[in-house]
C-alpha cells in the first residue's frame, strides 16, 4: 500500500470511529432526553454531588467535551453557578476515562469485533421502526458496532514500526529525553485540537503503541497532551459567551494544565506506580510486553484525573477567585443587544439546543415587555429631556427585538437541519410561532409610539376620561405581558385560564372603548385627528393582548 493511500485509509477509519462515537453519544442523549438537563442543573448543588454528576453524565455521553460545552452553556444562562460548574468539570474529566476503559478492554483485550456484525443485524431493523425510542436504541447499537469495526480496521491497516524508516527518527528523538517529552506532549495537544475527540486520539495512540510506534512512556506523555487538548472545545464555545461562562472554560483549562505541571517532575515515578498497580492486579508489564499497554494506559488516564481532582477539590473557592481576577466583569450598557443563551452555538442534541432557544425566547419576551412599559412612560411623561431619552431607548429596544427575532430564527433553522424527534419537531414549530408573535408585540409597540409622536407633534390633548381609559387599557396589556413572561420562567405555575381571562378582559374593554369613541366623535368631545390617534392606540393595545395570548398558547404547546 502506498504512503498516500495508507494516510487516507487511516483517516477514513478514524472518521468512521468518530462517527460511531458520535452516533452512540447522540442516541444516548436522545434516550435520556430532558433528564440530562435536569441532572446537570439539580444534582450539582454542592461540589461532591457536582463531581459525581460530572462523572455519570460524561460516562453516559461518551464525551467530556459534550459535557463541558453543556456546562459552559448552563453557566452562561445562569442555570449553574461557577462554583457548581467546577465540580461538574472535575467529574467530567474522570468520566471521560470510562470510554478509555471501554476501548482498551473491548478493543484490545476482548475480540468484540467478532460480534459487531451480528449487533448491526440487530440494530438496523430498530432504526427503521416507527417508534422514536426504538430508533434511538438502534442507533446506539449501530454506533457501538461502528466504533469497534473502525478500531479493528485501524489495527489492521496501521503498519508495524519495524517496517518504516520513521522509526529511526523516533529513536533519535527519544535519545533526547526532555525534548521528546515536550514533543509528544505538544503532539497530543495538536492532534486533539484537529480531531476534536480525545477518545479517537486515545484509540489511535493505543494502535500505534501495539504496532510498536510508541512506547508506554511516549503514549502516556501524548495522553497528557490530549488532556489539555480537550479543553479547546469549551474555551472555543465560551469565546462569545458571558463572563461567567468564560471563567468556567478557563477553569477547565487550568485544571488540566495544573495536572501536567505537577506530574511532570514525578512522571517516571508515576509510570512505575502504574506498572506496579497493573502487575499487582494480574496485568502485564507494558514495558516488557506491548499487550499490557492498553490497560496500563487506561489506568494511567484514570488515576491522573482522579488524583488531579482530589488535589484541586478543596481549592474550588480559590480557583473561583483566581479566574474572577483573570476575567473581570467589564462595563455593559443596559440596552446593549447581546444574546445570552444561544450564542455559543448548537449543543450536542436538538433537545438541548431547543432548551437553550426557549431560554433566549424568554429574554426576547422580556425585551418586548420592557419596550411596552417605556411606551407607556413615553405617553405620560411631559418633560422634553426625558421624552428624548425614552424615544432613544424605545428605538434601541425595537432594533434589539428585530435582532433577537433574526438570531433566534436562524438558530432554530440550524436546529431543524438535524434529525428531530416528533416531540422536538412540535417544539420547533411552537418556538417559531412564539418569536413571530413576540416581534409582532414589538411592532405594535412601535405603532403606538408613532401614534404618540403624532399626538405630540400636532399638540393634541386628550380629555381626562380618554387618558384614564388608555391608562386602564395599558394596565390590562401589562398584565397580559406579565403573564406571558412569568409563564415562561417556570418560577410560578400559572394556570392557562389566567391568560385567557386577561385576553377576554382586553377584548371586552376594547369593544366598550370603540363604542364610546363613536359616540365621542358624534358629540365632538375631541377632533377627528385626535380620534384617529386614540383609535390607533386602542387597536394596537388589543393586538398586543392577542399576540401575548398566542405566545402563552404556543408555550403551553411545548
Amino acid at each position: 500500500m502506498s504512503g498516500f493511500l495508507l494516510v487516507l485509509t487511516i483517516a477514513g477509519t478514524t472518521a468512521l470511529f468518530l462517527y460511531g462515537l458520535k452516533l452512540m453519544s447522540e442516541s444516548l442523549q436522545k434516550i435520556m432526553g430532558e433528564r440530562l438537563q435536569l441532572m446537570l442543573s439539580s444534582l450539582s448543588s454542592n461540589r461532591a454531588k457536582g463531581v459525581l454528576t460530572g462523572i455519570l453524565i460524561t460516562a453516559l455521553l461518551q464525551s467530556s467535551s459534550a459535557t463541558t460545552v453543556m456546562v459552559v452553556s448552563f453557566v452562561n444562562t445562569g442555570i449553574l453557578r461557577l462554583a457548581e460548574a467546577i465540580g461538574l468539570i472535575m467529574g467530567a474529566n474522570i468520566g471521560t476515562t470510562f470510554t478509555a476503559w471501554l476501548i482498551a478492554f473491548f478493543g484490545f483485550k476482548a475480540n468484540i469485533a467478532f460480534y459487531t456484525f451480528p449487533l448491526i443485524g440487530v440494530g438496523i431493523p430498530f432504526i427503521f421502526s416507527n417508534s422514536r425510542k426504538v430508533k434511538n436504541w438502534g442507533e446506539l447499537i449501530l454506533g457501538f458496532s461502528l466504533l469497534f469495526i473502525a478500531l479493528e480496521f485501524l489495527k489492521t491497516n496501521v503498519p508495524s514500526a519495524s517496517d518504516s524508516w520513521f522509526i529511526d527518527v523516533i529513536e533519535r528523538l527519544n535519545s533526547i529525553q526532555h525534548l521528546s517529552y515536550f514533543v509528544y506532549l505538544i503532539a497530543g495537544i495538536l492532534f486533539t485540537i484537529i480531531v476534536r475527540s480525545s477518545n479517537a486520539i486515545f484509540a489511535l495512540i493505543l494502535v500505534l503503541s501495539i504496532k510498536g510506534w510508541l512506547s508506554f512512556e511516549m503514549a502516556a506523555t501524548m495522553l497528557l497532551g490530549v488532556n489539555i487538548g480537550t479543553t479547546i472545545a469549551a474555551n472555543t464555545a465560551a469565546r462569545v459567551a458571558n463572563v461567567t461562562a468564560k471563567r468556567a472554560a478557563l477553569v477547565h483549562l487550568l485544571f488540566k494544565v495544573f495536572g501536567v505541571l505537577w506530574i511532570t517532575p514525578i512522571f517516571p515515578f508515576f509510570l512505575k506506580g502504574i506498572i506496579f498497580i497493573n502487575t499487582s492486579l494480574g496485568g502485564i508489564d507494558p514495558t516488557l510486553d506491548i499487550a499490557g499497554i492498553p490497560i496500563s494506559l487506561a489506568l494511567f488516564h484514570t488515576l491522573f484525573n482522579v488524583i488531579n481532582t482530589m488535589i484541586l477539590f478543596g481549592f474550588s473557592k480559590q480557583i473561583t477567585n483566581m479566574v474572577a481576577k483573570k476575567i473581570p466583569i467589564g462595563p455593559t450598557s443596559e440596552n446593549e443587544f447581546k444574546l445570552t443563551h444561544i450564542k455559543i452555538g448548537l449543543l450536542s442534541t436538538p433537545d438541548a439546543s431547543l432548551f437553550q432557544a426557549q431560554r433566549e425566547i424568554l429574554i426576547f419576551a422580556e425585551t418586548s415587555r420592557k419596550m411596552f412599559r417605556n411606551v407607556e412612560r413615553f405617553l405620560i411623561d411631559k418633560n422634553d429631556k426625558e421624552y428624548l431619552v425614552l424615544k432613544e431607548r424605545i428605538l434601541t429596544e425595537y432594533q434589539n427585538a428585530k435582532r433577537y427575532e433574526e438570531e433566534i430564527a436562524n438558530y432554530l433553522t440550524k436546529v431543524g437541519e438535524g434529525r428531530l424527534s416528533e416531540t422536538s419537531s412540535k417544539s420547533l414549530r411552537s418556538q417559531y410561532k412564539m418569536i413571530d408573535d413576540i416581534i409582532n408585540i414589538a411592532n405594535s409597540c412601535m405603532n403606538i409610539f408613532h401614534a404618540i409622536e403624532r399626538k405630540r407633534a400636532q399638540k393634541i390633548e386628550f380629555p381626562e376620561q380618554v387618558n384614564n381609559n388608555i391608562l386602564l387599557l395599558f394596565n390590562m396589556v401589562k398584565e397580559a405581558l406579565d403573564t406571558m413572561v412569568t409563564m415562561q420562567t417556570h418560577e410560578e405555575q400559572m394556570p392557562f385560564s389566567m391568560a385567557k381571562d386577561t385576553e377576554n378582559e382586553i377584548n371586552n374593554f376594547r369593544d366598550i372603548l370603540k363604542s364610546e369613541h363613536l359616540n365621542n366623535l358624534e358629540k365632538s368631545v375631541y377632533k377627528y385627528d385626535a380620534g384617529l390617534i386614540y383609535n390607533d392606540i386602542v387597536s394596537q393595545c388589543e393586538r398586543i393582548g392577542d399576540f401575548a395570548f398566542n405566545v402563552d398558547e404556543s408555550f403551553k404547546g411545548l
